[in-house]
C-alpha cells in the first residue's frame, strides 16, 4: 500500500504525479484517522506500507504513524527525496520501525538530476541523505524515472546506486500525468522500452542489488522469455521476489491512498474507488467495481485481453487509461503480439 501521507513537498519535481508544491494541503488525514486507517487494515492484511508524499518527512506526525503501524507488524517504509534527511531523523525513522526508505536518483551527475528535480543542490542533498542512512544502518534503495533525458545516463546511474552502498535499484518508466503530462514527449517508445527492460534483466548477474521494474509490466514477460532461452527455470530459487509478483499490482496486490483518504489502484491511475472518510479500507479493497474488474482479466481489452502474459504482466492500467480513458484498454507501449487466446503462463 502506497499512502500519501501529506502531499507538501519542498521540490517540484518534472514529473511529479500529484504536482506537489511547498505548502500545506488543507484536509489531510489526521493522526487519528490515521491510526483508524491502520485499525482498520489490521483485521484482514499485513502489508508492505509506504509511506510516501509530497515528501512524508514534512509531516510532523510521521514517526508516530510510522510507530503504530509497526507495531501491528506492518513492514514499514517510507519514500523521501533525502534532501531533509539528518542523522537524528534517520535514527527516528530506525526507532520508530521503518525497516527501509527509497530515494530517487533520476540523473548521474549534479547537473541531469537537478534538472529532473527542479532545484539546485538537489543530486547532493539526495546523495546526502543515502550517506547518513547508510550511516545509521537504515537500508535504503534508490529509484529511477527513466525518460529521454536520462536514459542514456541508466548505466552510470546504477553504477552510482551501486557505489552509495544501496540494496536495490527500482526503475519507473514514466506515466504521464501530474506534471508528468508536460513530459509526455520525454517517454521513451515502445522499442526503447523493450530495449531497456532486456539491458534490465541482464544485469541481475552483475550488480549487487535487488532490482525490480516498476510500472514496467512487460519487465516480467521478458524475464520469462529470456529465463526459457535461457534453459531457466522461473522460481523463487532462480529469480526471488520476480517470480511470485507480477507486473501491474494495481487493484490486485497493490492500492493508493491520497492524503485526503481517496483510495486508488495506484497513485497514477486517479479513479475514485470510495473514502476511508466514508467507508472502511477493507470494504472498498473487497468490493469496489473497478478493483473488482482489474481482477478478472477476462474483461482486459484488445490483445491485453489475449495474451499468454496477462497474469505475470497485464499491462499498465494507468498507462493505457492516460493513453485512451479507458483503464482496461491495451498498454500502449507493448510490441508484443499474444500467440495464443490462453490467459495462463
Amino acid at each position: 500500500m502506497a499512502w500519501e501521507v501529506t502531499r507538501t513537498c519542498n521540490l517540484a519535481c518534472i514529473h511529479c504525479r500529484a504536482a506537489a508544491l511547498d505548502r500545506p494541503y488543507e484536509n489531510e488525514l489526521s493522526t487519528e484517522e490515521c491510526f483508524r486507517l491502520l485499525d482498520n487494515i489490521e483485521t484482514f492484511a499485513r502489508p508492505i506500507v509506504i509511506l510516501t508524499g509530497g515528501e512524508p518527512m514534512l509531516r510532523p506526525d510521521v514517526y508516530d504513524i510510522a510507530a503504530y503501524g509497526n507495531r501491528k507488524g506492518f513492514r514499514m517504509t517510507m519514500a523521501v527525496n533525502g534532501t531533509l534527511l539528518t542523522a537524528d531523523s534517520a535514527r527516528k525513522m530506525i526507532e520508530s520501525g521503518i525497516q527501509r526508505i527509497s530515494i530517487s536518483l533520476d540523473g548521474a551527475t549534479a547537473a541531469s538530476h537537478d534538472a529532473f528535480r527542479q532545484v539546485r543542490g538537489a543530486f547532493e542533498g539526495a546523495l546526502g541523505g543515502m550517506a547518513r542512512a547508510r550511516d545509521a544502518g537504515l537500508d535504503f534503495q534508490v529509484n529511477t524515472t527513466i525518460t529521454r533525458q536520462n536514459l542514456h545516463e541508466l548505466p552510470a546511474i546504477q553504477e552510482l546506486v551501486v557505489s552509495l552502498g544501496a540494496v536495490a535499484h527500482h526503475i519507473f518508466l514514466l506515466v504521464p500525468m501530474g506534471r508528468g503530462k508536460d513530459l509526455a514527449e520525454e517517454s521513451i517508445d515502445a522499442e526503447q522500452y523493450e530495449k531497456t527492460l532486456h539491458w534490465f534483466y541482464e544485469q541481475k548477474d552483475h550488480v549487487p542489488l535487488q532490482l525490480k521494474a516498476t510500472c514496467a509490466p512487460h519487465y516480467y514477460r521478458i524475464l520469462r522469455q529470456r529465463a526459457r532461452s535461457d534453459g531457466k527455470e522461473v522460481n523463487f530459487q532462480t529469480f526471488g521476489l520476480d517470480a511470485v509478483t507480477r507486473g501491474c499490482l494495481g487493484g490486485t496486490a497493490f492500492a493508493f491512498i491520497s492524503h485526503l483518504g481517496q483510495v486508488q489502484p495506484c497513485g497514477y491511475l486517479e479513479l475514485d474507488c470510495g473514502n476511508v472518510r466514508e467507508k472502511p479500507f477493507s470494504e472498498i479493497w473487497k468490493t469496489s467495481e473497478i478493483f473488482r474488474n482489474l481482477r478478472d482479466f477476462k474483461k482486459y481489452e484488445g490483445k491485453c485481453g489475449k495474451c499468454e502474459y496477462i497474469r505475470v504482466c497485464g499491462g499498465c492500467r494507468a498507462r493505457a487509461h492516460e493513453s485512451t480513458g479507458n483503464y482496461l484498454a491495451p498498454e500502449p507501449l507493448c510490441l508484443y503480439q499474444p500467440r495464443s487466446m490462453s490467459c495462463s503462463v
